[in-house]
């Protein structure tokens, strides 16, 4: 049995329930959509989505339900 092994999948436990440990820097994601497949980013705690939404408001519901799902790991900038 590989000790240190069994160490750090225990150690990755107790990360994964301390979700305050993490912060989001950037990253992009494909967002499958009821029309169509977005492409939503984050870098520098800003949101970008592709959808025609987001172009005309800065906010879509692409990129609010990532807010809700990482909520604690993003930060989340104010709009207008």
């Amino acid at each position: 049995m590989d000790y240190g092994l069994i160490g750090k999948i225990e150690k990755a436990k107790r990360y994964a329930e301390e979700r305050e440990r993490i912060e989001f820097k950037q990253f992009q994601v494909q967002f499958k959509g009821d029309n169509n497949d977005h492409t939503v980013t984050y870098q520098d705690s800003e949101w970008h989505c592709t959808c025609d939404f987001f172009q005309t408001r800065g906010r879509c519901s692409h990129t609010m339900a990532l807010e809700q799902i990482l909520s604690g790991m993003v930060e989340i900038a104010q709009v207008g």
